[in-house]
């Protein structure tokens, strides 16, 4: 499947078994929606998603799940549906899952077991899961030892940044600073800042992609008319650039849509390309 001749890879899905979660989150994922009931079924039916792909013209995504009991009312179950969901073309879909740093009892072990399950990257989602990004520095032992696991295991790390729409969230926790401490403790560890810390936090962001070379940009959950007003000088980032939507996020109807607008940018082709496909299968081949 290709737009302009560009295999696209997604980055940043959700595939959730919203059945299974709690009404005032049901209510938020609602929002902007027009055919719930499609969406609904979709979460449960990877041959849905798969034709909407053929239809969007996406090549492959990446499902983004994590543990969240706090917020989503999320547990480790939801790793399991990620990756029973994937079973069904795991060349197109890819399964990200999580270990929660203050529920987990191993934190390598529960990495590994993602490992096992065909997980290609692993979510932490600050806001949602209620420590900040570097929290080992200050106690969380748990937080270290699943970052230390993911790098010598050489499983990427995508990392929310940014606030959250979602009750019960503490947004307090969304600031990508946090990751220059990430970055510089596991100097190998993959790391995929994802939302540019949008609305607040853009210049911090921006900040952490030039430092680090082993940090990636995720840029879903950006109105793409809004990416050059929020980075400017995003074509310094070109060969960091992870393509994504966060469909089927409040007001994400279609993946193919938030292409279009990316398409319609006054950026050079090279870097379409790169977040599209080129930095995708670098990163997940």
């Amino acid at each position: 499947m290709t737009v302009s001749g560009i295999r696209i890879t997604d980055c940043h899905i959700h595939v959730h078994p919203w059945r299974d979660m709690p009404d005032d989150i049901v209510e938020v994922l609602k929002r902007g929606q027009q055919d719930f009931e499609l969406l609904m079924e979709i979460m449960y039916d990877p041959a849905l998603l798969l034709r909407m792909m053929d239809e969007d013209g996406i090549d492959r995504v990446g499902l983004v799940n994590y543990p969240s009991p706090d917020v989503m009312r999320t547990d480790w179950r939801i790793n399991e549906h990620a990756a029973r969901y994937a079973a069904a073309n795991p060349a197109r879909m890819l399964p990200f899952g999580g270990v929660h740093p203050r529920v987990t009892k191993d934190p390598a072990g529960d990495v590994d077991a993602l490992i096992e399950m065909g997980v290609r990257m692993l979510k932490l989602h600050p806001n949602h899961q209620k420590m900040a990004a570097n929290a080992y520095t200050e106690g969380l032992d748990t937080l270290g030892q699943i970052y230390k696991r993911c790098e010598d295991r050489g499983l990427p790390v995508l990392i929310h940044t940014g606030t959250s729409i979602f009750p019960r969230a503490r947004c307090k926790y969304g600031n990508p600073l946090e990751l220059d401490d990430v970055a510089l403790d596991f100097p190998d560890l993959q790391i995929v800042l994802a939302h540019g810390g949008r609305p607040f936090w853009m210049g911090e962001a921006f900040f952490i992609l030039r430092r680090h070379k082993h940090v990636w940009f995720d840029l879903s959950g950006i109105p793409p008319k809004s990416l050059l007003e929020y980075f400017p000088k995003l074509a310094e980032l070109e060969h960091k650039l992870l393509w994504g939507t966060d469909w089927p996020s409040p007001g994400i109807t279609r993946m193919r849509k938030n292409v279009d607008q990316f398409l319609a940018l006054p950026l050079p082709d090279s870097l379409k390309r790169a977040a599209f496909e080129t930095n995708p299968e670098r990163l997940l081949p």
